[in-house]
């Protein structure tokens, strides 16, 4: 089986996804085409409504959106290693690591979007709330950072994704210098070959 994921090498969601995708194994089961959401492009309109990456096209045209749902979808659809525990406490404990990756993610893309407006219509109180939003979920991590250790799954492949991309497009947050053993980890992690595969561009 054959699908075709519409991502964008920048988008930290789609990053999670083409992790997690490595992660398993499975780059030969699933193309990836560049597009840029903010395009506008038919075709990703026509998978998703919303307007929004990453979307996975089915060899029948049926199409899945929401990394979350995407993610979910290939780890049951797709052999190898399962990144998401089939036991209640375990998958939970995963799925809670992604909201909390997730929300990051949101709260860095929104200031991302934010600082691109013309000064005049920029607004320091949501980017100070998103920025604080940020701090104490990264305190969370840092408190639970050695529950991110053990086999990968799809808990660290989303906090990492988050991680990469606070490193890429918020380098001035620095948060490292106040969570030093998530900090730690990351280093350690971001040398697996699904996340060097997938940095985004220098």
């Amino acid at each position: 089986m054959s699908m075709k994921l519409y991502c964008s090498h920048t988008s930290p969601f789609a990053r999670k996804v083409r992790v997690l995708i490595r992660e398993k194994g499975a780059t030969a089961h699933v193309s990836e085409e560049t597009i840029s959401a903010l395009e506008d492009p038919p075709a990703l309109h026509e998978a998703n409504p919303l307007g929004k990456i990453p979307a996975l096209i089915m060899p029948d045209g049926t199409s899945w959106f929401d990394s979350p749902l995407i993610c979910e979808f290939l780890d049951v659809t797709l052999e190898g290693p399962q990144m998401i525990p089939a036991s209640h406490i375990e998958r939970f404990r995963v799925l809670r690591h992604q909201a909390i990756a997730d929300g990051i993610m949101d709260a860095a893309v929104s200031i991302v979007f934010e600082r691109a407006r013309p000064e005049a219509q920029r607004s320091d109180m949501w980017i100070g709330r998103w920025s604080r939003a940020i701090s104490r979920s990264l305190a969370i991590l840092e408190d639970e950072v050695v529950s991110l250790d053990g086999p990968v799954d799809l808990g660290p492949i989303a906090v990492g994704t988050a991680l990469g991309y606070l490193d890429f497009r918020h380098p001035d947050m620095k948060w490292q210098d106040s969570q030093t053993e998530l900090a730690g980890w990351w280093r350690d992690f971001a040398k697996r070959p699904s996340f060097t595969e997938t940095a985004p561009p220098a």
